[in-house]
């Protein structure tokens, strides 16, 4: 045993300097969680360090002595153990704080709809500016200190809300409190523009709250899941629970102050829960609801006549008890986009025989809802086709599990059904995709006009003739356009093809935020158009900036969440319908009608070119890069001479000559988009113009041929002919598209550790031939070690546990199922991913006492560091070969948080192992545990962190495979993405 007595005494000294700053940050702070929860683990620590002595000088008269060697692991247990409980305990007392200020501001936030005068707005304005400056000062240094990217995302957003939305709700009770006072019209739609800042700020800052108090980040939890959706609202409702009891246990509380106010926003948040409820907690939530109101009604009359009202007080603070208890209760499966209810349709197929509690047949079911839902919304043509697809996949659905349910799966006819089933689920996810990019074509062509329109119907002078009249109609057709955007934004957060969650749910607020601002925007008009003031200048201002971001928001959403190749194909379908439509105007001599199509052409030809910049801007492909701007350009300097041309139709439709350059520059602008579509989708093209540009290949067979709508024969017809006199037939590429790439010499494969230790190795010299007339016999050679055997046997040991009582081999499996659909085979990510679930199951078999050593504990908590280490270097070195700026980014801020989780997990296993073999009871998780409520936590922390770094290392697998198709090519990286088949899983 070597001499510890220098390690000792620096061990000493540090815990003595710790507990003399933990008690002086005890003694400084006003939290009694904190001055409660720190001296035990101070007192723990200190008592550990004594113990460490102890051992030190039993050691070197003894040192064999058992009793040394145990007060020795007792001691650096309670020093691990005190020092992360002290740690634990300072940063749950800083969220403490930065809640308490939020807290504070809601409080502020809750009288903002009782002031009515100018010194009370100016007395507000002073209690809760300092309020605001410290929350955003502390909830922006707190966010930066976080590692779950989302959360700071959530923050940061959060937190710029509450920044913007201050002065606008200032502004709002100022104009409200002018006209009040000066009797003046628009009082109703003032105190609505004040009540709906109010609350958007009230819901800003409780998702501040929410999000402090989270520990770990779930991928799978979704905004528009109905999980996610009732935990918010809970929340919400529980942050006004104390101003309605207090307003309750006031006999003196007047009706319509905020603790009456309170209480019924927590009826109508319990009322979001009931509605995602299962049906047996939706009565029990709705009749509580029901009987709270009444009460509450009851209670505001007593009051209002003076009489006496504590009985009702004290039985409706019960049914709040009660609702809250209730609330907490629900549950429900959470919902999925279509991405995920396909995938998890297909599993159910292919995995016949395996029963999985009919989550496929229950995603079907759920993804024909959402497509019946959305071909409501459709012209009837596109609604007739999606409800026929419908019914064929919901009569095969029923007849497979009604197969299925009689013990028939594996028969032919079950398999022949699976088959057709597929079949129909891919045509029905095409066909939603692509009335989703048509929709998003047609409602998001322009997003200017109808604002700018309404804009100057508000600030109409005085005398204008029909003012009011104007006002209403530019009002409804704002309402209109608003609503029809912020649909299709929720159509295609849920029935769209995007699976990226960040997306999604930018989406869904979006929408919900366009939705929710378009009759406040109306109503600040109306104020303004009745009250030519400063303040409604500024109060309307306000208002249509934050709009006019909303809806901006919204588009750049939409446009991530469709892919571009199909967006800009479904534009130009879309142009040439609106072609046909001003060749029926000018045939009809319906001057309007051709400046109302040629203008919807043109902002779809600026829509494509948004597009094309978006491109562009969003990657580092010089090659690409230099082709999109290249087709922009071309489409850019195409719009012009068509409206030009469009403008001499309309003054004069029976002019031939003028119709006919028009169908020229027409068929040159359509031809543009085109190119704009093959240069995004790298499809070759040719094009007879002295600068390089890019034409629609042309199509043999009917291969890959546009549908019989897009063509336009006889409106092209005069353009083709003129471009055959003057160009020579062009050698068109091969209905394969493929074209010819510069040779260049293979790159090095990345290879595992093994196989270079074994390169690098040299081979021993060659032996004297034997002596022996017959040569000695060759040995065997060695088994070759196969990993996806490996891995498929390891995991047929250990079938899905319950996560309640494995929650870490339960996060190991579950990163398993992500990883099974690749192979490992020349993807270094893919199998360093489950030689970690692999190592994480190992984990779970040796914190619970499964066999196993300390010593093996704390080898297992590195092998996992080790690989979480190759995980985030290849991540790295993947994202920085990356040309896709948004797809590198995503990757690394998901690959930059798994070393922290990692380093974090050898702490929390070296602290579990010192507990190795004193367990006496069984904890929570079913490990043994020494029955201490320090150990307990350990454990927790310990399942936490397991948890959170399966989670991270399950996100990064599937950035790096959306990001290996952005790579460049010539860095000699190679990454194969080969999906195995089902059947070899079994």
């Amino acid at each position: 045993m070597p001499d510890l007595t220098k390690p000792v005494s620096a061990v000493s000294r540090a815990v003595d300097n710790l507990i003399k700053v933990g008690y002086e940050t005890c003694n400084s702070s006003d939290d009694k969680i904190l001055k409660q929860e720190m001296p035990p683990a101070l007192q723990r620590v200190e008592v550990s360090s004594r113990l460490l002595e102890e051992a030190c000088y039993l050691l070197k008269s003894d040192p064999y002595s058992s009793a040394a060697r145990k007060k020795l692991i007792d001691g650096a247990r309670g020093i691990l153990q005190g020092t992360s409980q002290l740690l634990l305990c300072f940063d749950e007392s800083e969220v403490r704080k930065i809640v308490r200020i939020c807290r504070k501001v809601l409080d502020y936030l809750a009288v903002a709809e009782v002031i009515e005068s100018m010194d009370d707005l100016n007395q507000f304005v002073k209690d809760i500016t300092p309020w605001l400056t410290r929350m955003a000062k502390d909830v922006d240094a707190r966010s930066a200190e976080l590692t779950h990217q989302v959360h700071r995302e959530i923050l940061v957003r959060c937190t710029d809300s509450v920044k913007i939305l201050s002065p606008i709700l200032i502004c709002a009770m100022k104009i409200y409190i002018q006209i009040s006072e000066e009797s003046q019209k628009g009082l109703g739609e003032a105190a609505s523009n004040r009540n709906y800042l109010g609350q958007r700020m009230t819901d800003e800052v409780n998702e501040i709250i929410r999000v402090l108090q989270l520990t770990a980040y779930d991928e799978d939890e979704w905004d528009q899941d109905n999980v996610t959706v009732m935990r918010k609202a809970l929340s919400a409702a529980q942050s006004l629970l104390s101003a309605a009891c207090e307003w309750l246990s006031d006999p003196n509380g007047r009706p319509g102050a905020v603790g009456e106010k309170a209480i019924r926003r927590i009826c109508e948040y319990a009322e979001k829960i009931a509605a995602r409820s299962l049906p047996e907690d939706q009565f029990t939530i709705r009749q509580l609801v029901k009987e709270i109101t009444n009460l509450t009604d009851s209670i505001c009359e007593l009051r209002h006549q003076g009489r006496d009202n504590q009985s009702y007080a004290q039985s409706c603070a019960q049914k709040l008890r009660d609702l809250f208890f209730g609330a907490q209760r629900t549950d429900t499966h959470p919902a999925h986009t279509t991405g995920g209810k396909l995938e998890q349709a297909q599993r159910w197929l292919d995995n016949p025989g395996i029963n999985d509690g009919g989550a496929g047949l229950q995603a079907i079911r759920s993804l024909l809802d959402e497509a019946r839902r959305l071909a409501n919304k459709l012209p009837p043509v596109d609604r007739d086709r999606l409800l026929n697809v419908c019914a064929d996949v919901d009569k095969m659905s029923n007849q497979l599990s009604d197969l299925e349910r009689r013990g028939l799966g594996n028969t032919p006819e079950a398999n022949n059904l699976r088959q057709q089933l597929r079949e129909k689920l891919r045509e029905l996810g095409d066909l939603m995709k692509r009335v989703l990019t048509d929709k998003v074509v047609e409602d998001f062509a322009d997003i200017t006009t109808p604002l700018k329109a309404f804009v100057e119907a508000v600030y109409a002078p005085m005398d204008q003739p029909y003012r009011e009249e104007n006002f209403e109609s530019k009002a409804s057709n704002l309402k209109d356009c608003s609503g029809r955007m912020a649909n299709t934004g929720l159509l295609v957060a849920k029935c769209g093809p995007c699976k990226n969650k960040k997306t999604v749910e930018g989406l869904i607020d979006a929408s919900n935020k366009v939705n929710q601002m378009t009759p406040q925007i109306i109503s600040a008009g109306k104020i303004r158009l009745h009250n030519s003031t400063e303040n409604a200048d500024r109060h309307f201002e306000n208002l249509r900036k934050e709009y006019a971001d909303a809806l901006n928001r919204l588009r750049a959403y939409v446009d991530d969440a469709i892919d571009t190749g199909e967006f800009v194909k479904a534009s130009e379908g879309a142009m040439r319908r609106y072609t046909n439509k001003c060749e029926d105007a000018i045939s009809t001599n319906a001057p309007q009608k051709m400046v109302d199509n040629t203008s919807q052409i043109a902002r779809l030809g600026n829509r494509v070119l948004m597009s094309a910049k978006n491109e562009a801007d969003n990657s580092e492909d010089p090659q690409f890069v230099r082709r999109v701007n290249d087709a922009a350009s071309t489409l850019h300097s195409a719009i012009p001479p068509m409206v030009n041309q469009a403008k001499q139709v309309a003054i004069n439709p029976r002019d031939q000559a003028s119709a006919s350059r028009w169908r020229d520059t027409n068929d040159h602008l359509l031809d543009s988009v085109r190119g704009v579509g093959d240069a995004i989708t790298g499809l070759p093209s040719r094009r007879a113009t002295p600068q390089q540009q890019y034409a629609p290949p042309r199509f043999e067979n009917n291969v890959h041929a546009p549908p019989p709508s897009h063509t336009t024969a006889p409106l092209n017809s005069t353009y083709h002919q003129q471009q055959q006199q003057q160009k020579p037939p062009p050698q068109w590429p091969s209905e394969h598209n493929v074209y010819e790439s510069p040779m260049r010499a293979p790159g090095e494969p990345i290879v595992h550790n093994r196989l270079i230790v074994r390169e690098e190795v040299p081979a021993p010299p060659r032996p004297p031939p034997p002596v022996e007339i017959s040569p000695a016999p060759r040995p065997p050679p060695p088994p070759e070690l196969d990993e996806e055997e490996e891995t498929r046997a390891f995991w047929e040991r250990y079938h899905l546990p319950a996560a309640q009582y494995q929650p870490i081999l339960s996060a190991a499996h579950n990163l398993h199922q992500e990883l099974r659909q690749w192979s490992s085979h020349e993807n270094d990510i893919v199998a360093a991913a489950k030689r970690m679930a692999i190592l994480m199951a190992r984990l779970s078999q040796l914190v619970r006492g499964e066999g196993g050593t300390k010593k093996d504990l704390i080898d297992c908590a590195k092998a996992i560091a080790d690989s979480s280490e190759e995980v985030t270097r290849l991540a790295v070195q993947l994202a920085r070969q990356c040309t896709d700026i948004k797809m590198r980014t995503t990757l690394l801020q998901i690959a930059e948080r798994i070393p922290t989780i990692a380093t974090q997990l050898k702490i929390l296993a070296t602290v579990k192992a010192t507990m190795l073999g004193s367990q006496i009871t069984i904890g929570p998780y079913g490990e043994p545990v020494d029955g201490t409520e320090e150990d307990e936590e350990a454990m927790e922390q310990l399942v936490l962190n397991a948890q959170n770094l399966m989670q991270s290392v399950k996100d990064t697998v599937r950035a790096a495979e959306a990001a290996s198709i952005k790579i460049r090519t010539n860095t000699g990286l190679r990454l194969r993405w080969i999906r195995k088949p089902m059947w070899s899983n079994f």
